[in-house]
Order: structure tokens, then sequence, then C-alpha cells
């Protein structure tokens, strides 16, 4: 989409501009700055706002996924996060096992176990009387159900670790601004090409790049339909992590330092969580779901019923978590594609490979950020990525929709 008054601009042009603040865009502007090219990062609220995907205490790092190349990208970004900590000088990725339960005959659990076997990661399937064992009585399955415990798993802390990627940028002689809503990317045809970007500040800021990449979160169908026209089928969800209460007498047995694990239940509810950390006396359990939403209408307000996470806790952990109510409910957000699987690709049309686009990391993205980023910066300096295979993640698989 070619805009008026790109003339008028008489700003640096930048080696790569991106747009959106989270996690995915601190973690492109930091890839880009490391490599010695000139980066924007742009965010169209405060940075470190609590309105997207890239804030709160906990997300979960695991390897255990039913599709194998979740598998081998999360052992990258393992190793990509400690590079980071090491640049930083200090954790933001704190590491425990990962403990995922659920039937027996679960074909996603089934293939989760295959991925690490074959992927000669440590993992160890337990039945139900092992589980009890492993676990002191502290976590209980049915009888038909098994437990898989991961080598590779954790907890990394968010908004620490978007501050990190920022920090890193900066020292690495990024430009970042907050407050900036960027509302328009227009290809620029004159001179060498490249990009303007346009913001509705109080200045009528606009910026011109070389490359510009989208990392928008649940904006990002907003944005890409008034750039390009293109409808993504990435919805916005609202969800709601809970912190509840341990009873006296177990603290210990549920944090990190006693051995207690990241966790994932399949099957319905599927319940995720982490052990106790942010919240001295309380761990965290949410369920993979959420109510759709405008990102710029949102409730504010938490589930109908807990009901189903109640009846789960009870079951799950031998009565030693207070399941009455939560102590701390806290919103956040998802982009969901349909088959829930991200979208990394460049947006194409009239932009071909100068704008790339990443989103609709579905829940369970956060953990790959540093890999993302790493892609990012492939793509806009290279014009591809190495080491990973992105026919996953192309607009393409979404060719049934009249307007990709």
């Amino acid at each position: 989409m070619k805009g008026e008054g790109e003339m008028g601009y008489t700003g640096k042009k930048f080696d790569v501009i991106v747009i959106g603040g989270g996690v995915m865009g601190s973690a492109t502007a930091y890839s880009v700055a490391k490599r010695g090219h000139t980066a924007l990062l742009l965010e169209q609220f405060d940075f470190l706002h609590h309105r997207g995907s890239s804030h709160g205490e906990s997300r979960t790092i695991r390897a255990s996924y039913s599709k194998s190349f979740y598998s081998q990208m999360v052992v990258e970004a393992a190793q990509l996060w400690e590079q980071a900590e090491s640049e930083a000088g200090y954790k933001v990725y704190h590491k425990t096992p990962q403990f995922d339960m659920g039937p027996s005959d679960s074909k996603s659990l089934r293939c989760a176990i295959a991925n690490c076997e074959s992927s000669s990661m440590t993992c160890r399937v337990l039945d139900h009387a092992q589980v009890s064992d492993h676990f002191c009585g502290n976590i209980s399955v049915p009888e038909d159900w098994i437990g898989v415990l991961t080598e590779l798993g954790g907890v990394i802390k968010p908004t620490k670790a978007v501050s990190m990627f920022q920090t890193l940028a900066l020292r690495n002689g990024a430009v970042l601004m907050d407050n900036m809503e960027v509302i328009n990317i227009c290809k620029k045809d004159y001179d060498d090409g490249g990009v303007v970007v346009y913001t509705n500040n109080s200045n009528g800021d606009k910026f011109c790049g070389k490359k510009c990449v989208v990392t928008v979160g649940a904006w990002m169908q907003k944005l890409v339909k008034t750039v390009s026209g293109l409808s993504l089928p990435i919805q916005p969800r609202e969800t709601y992590i809970c912190y509840w209460k341990i009873k006296d007498g177990h603290h210990g047995d549920f944090t990190i330092e006693g051995g207690f694990p990241t966790f994932s239940s399949y099957g319905e509810p599927h319940v995720f969580g982490t052990p106790a950390l942010e919240f001295p006396g309380l761990i965290k359990i949410g369920v993979h779901e959420g109510n759709t939403c405008d990102p710029d209408k949102r409730t504010w307000g938490p589930p109908v019923s807990f009901e189903p996470m109640k009846r789960w806790i009870d079951e799950r952990f031998s009565g030693l978590i207070e399941s009455t109510a939560p102590a701390v409910i806290q919103s956040c957000m998802y982009s969901m594609t349909p088959d829930e699987d991200f979208v990394i690709d460049f947006l194409g049309g009239e932009f071909g490979t100068d704008v790339a686009i990443a989103g609709g990391f579905s829940g369970h993205g956060f953990k790959m950020a540093p890999l993302v980023g790493r892609i990012l910066a492939d793509m806009t300096l290279h014009g591809e990525a190495n080491g990973v295979d992105l026919h996953h993640f192309k607009l393409a698989r979404f060719e049934g929709n009249s307007n990709i």
C-alpha cells in the first residue's frame, strides 16, 4: 500500500525497523543490532506494559512437544536464552524438569514421548504408582494415566526477559521508542527502496527502513489488514492465569529447590503450570483456553467458572493446594491460529521480502523468543533463515482463506 508524503522524510534510514516491543520484537531488535546493523524498535504502549502477551512473572520452557519441529526449536532456544543471560549478566531462565501427564492412550502425549526419544533427550515414562513415588505423593494421576519427565524444562521470567533483550539491543546500538503506534507501512519505490513506517503520535513521525518486521501480537490481524488488505486467521483471545495457595507445611514441596517441575496435563481441561517462584506460597496453574476478544476492547474480567480447574487441582495435588478460589488472577492475551502453529513469513505482495511478520504464537511461543529473533534477523538481513525449516509457519497454508 503506497502512502503520500514519503518525500518529506529526512531522518535516518534504519537497516531494520521492528514494530512491536514485546518479547519477539525485542529479541529481534537485539539480534539485528548484535550483528552490527542499525535497528529501530517501535512500541505502541509503554515499554513493559501489561496489555499484550509478554508481561507477567513466569512462562514455561519445555521440549516435550507432539510436533517434532518444535522440540528441535526449543533445544536451540534454550541455548540462546543462556547466551543472552551471559551477555546481560543476570538470570531470566530457571531450570527445572518438565512433567507431562495424561491418559496412557493419548496420541499427543505418545508423540511427545517419541519425539523426545528420537532426539536423544532425557525422558522417563512413569505409571501412576511411579508418579506418586517420584513426587512423594504430591502429584497423583489415575491408574490409566502416565507421566513423562523430561530434563529440558524450566521457568522464564517474562517481563524481566523483555527488559533483558531491550537492554542488550540498546547496548548494541539499537534505537528504542515507546508510545509510537504504527498506523501504516508503505513501500518506498524511489532511491534505494525499502519501506516507510507511519505513526500516529502528535508529531506524525515516520521512519524509513530497508526492511521491516511486524511482531505486534494480538494486534497482528488489524495492522496487516490495514497495511496489505490480507485478513490473517490470527484470533486474539483473552486468557487468565491463576495462582493458588499451597497449604501450610508444604510450601517447600512445590518449589524448584524442592524438585518440583513445570507441568502440563493432556486432555480436558488442558492444564499447565509452574512451581512456586514469583509469589511465595503460591503455585501457578492455568488452563490453555481463552475468550475471543478485540485487543482494544477487553473485558478484563475473570472466567465465569473455575470449577473444572478446582476439580483438577483436588485430583492431581492430593489436597495440598487450596482450591476454593485462586489467590491471584492475571489477564493475558493469546494470538491463536487455526492449527496453533506460528506464522513466520514474508508478507509478500507489493512488499516482497521487505516486510516480515511473526505472530499467531498460540499460547506457546514465548519460550522460542531468542530463536524467533534470530530467525527474523536472518530473514531481513539475508533473505532466509538458516537451520530451521519454516514451511510449517508459512502464510500459504491458509490459502483456503480467500483473502490470503
